[in-house]
């Protein structure tokens, strides 16, 4: 069973296209995530926008992870209605979210809600929301260290807003939130020397601050920089695909140990042609920003080339063309797992080789009840 762990054996009741979790997994990459950082999971932050599940977090929390981030306010939700003691939203709030987040923060009083901020505008608008809500929001100074995706660089612009920040009653200073995903060599070595060099002037300029604000955080990274972010005990670090794992970072993070937690399933719907099958799997069910052979990788499928996609078809050239038959399954490993899972409504759950239940990618969606 070890080389086709992945069959399910009553797949007659797995629709398809769709993802398949598989329990044991699951159960494996969450021990192993807390067993990477020596058990103290109040160093665990994991990000909730890879696996958007309820159900999700509450195996989480049931293994003593209670602190979480997110990208949006729905992920937050899920989490602060799972039990979570805080949720961090790294997105920087605009337009209705403000107000949305506002309103999150008042119905969940016993979940910590905070937020990111990178300049002045923002935080004076957050700051004047928070007042007039009665409210103090926590927030963390999201720093640009090289990624140039979002944040505020070291220098004289983050004193001018730390400076700002001490004059807002609304807002409530916690620490730096340092994103680093661009780092991701295959080589943990060279990675790892990378990813220090790209901290040493944040992590000085930190230092300074914790002299006024003592117990201010950093939190760190993502799953490519965990494992060196979790050398150093003074970082929280927000760890979120190794929770299922996928393709592109088992290929790349080879010093990891997590396992494909999270299977495509699709089938052969037609054989057009000599040497030519036909899958349910289009780009609208399988994350479709990389190139054509970097979406899904087939593991009981060998000698074969994804030619094209369209929304609902997936066409693959194969050898031995006559072996395979319309209704034939595939099980695939998604290049990328965590737009791939906001493609799905749910998930087939499956343990012991067999499906037993179904869990909704509740978080999918932009807006649930805030």
């Amino acid at each position: 069973m070890e080389n086709n762990w992945y069959t399910i054996q009553n797949i007659e009741t797995v629709d398809s296209p769709s993802i398949a979790l598989y329990l044991e997994h699951l159960t494996f990459n969450i021990k192993e995530m807390i067993s990477l950082v020596d058990g103290k999971t109040e160093r665990l932050m994991p990000h909730i926008k890879t696996n958007k599940m309820p159900k999700v977090m509450e195996q989480l929390l049931a293994a003593g992870i209670s602190n979480f981030k997110s990208s949006t306010i729905s992920e937050a939700e899920i989490a602060a209605e799972a039990g979570a003691s805080s949720v961090l939203i790294a997105h920087q709030l605009v337009g209705p979210k403000i107000d949305r987040f506002i309103n999150l923060v008042k119905h969940f009083p016993n979940t910590q809600f905070s937020t990111i901020l990178d300049n002045d505008d923002s935080a004076e608008l957050l700051n004047q929301k928070a007042l007039a809500a009665g409210l103090t929001i926590d927030i963390y100074v999201d720093i640009n260290n090289g990624m140039d995706r979002s944040g505020i660089k070291i220098g004289s612009g983050l004193d001018d807003l730390m400076a700002f920040l001490n004059t807002c009653k609304g807002l409530s200073f916690k620490g730096f939130h340092v994103y680093d995903g661009h780092l991701r060599d295959p080589d943990f070595s060279e990675r790892n020397t990378k990813i220090e060099k790209s901290l040493d002037v944040v992590t000085t300029y930190f230092k300074a601050v914790q002299e006024k604000f003592p117990d201010a955080q950093m939190i760190c990274g993502g799953t490519p920089s965990f494992t060196s972010h979790l050398k150093e005990n003074h970082r929280i670090t927000s760890p979120g695909t190794c929770v299922l794992w996928d393709w592109g970072y088992g290929e790349k993070l080879t010093e990891q140990r997590f396992k494909h937690a999270a299977l495509l399933v699709t089938r052969i719907i037609s054989k057009p042609t000599e040497g030519i099958i036909t899958v349910d799997l289009g780009h609208k069910s399988v994350a479709a920003e990389n190139p054509i052979d970097k979406r899904v990788k087939f593991l009981n499928l060998e000698g074969y080339e994804l030619l094209s996609q369209s929304e609902e078809h997936g066409v693959i050239k194969v050898n031995e063309w006559e072996q395979y038959k319309v209704g034939d399954v595939f099980y695939g490993i998604p290049y990328h797992i965590c737009p791939t899972i906001n493609l799905h409504d749910e998930v087939s759950v499956i343990e012991n080789g067999e499906k037993v239940d179904t869990w909704a990618i509740t978080a999918r969606k932009r807006k649930l009840n805030f």
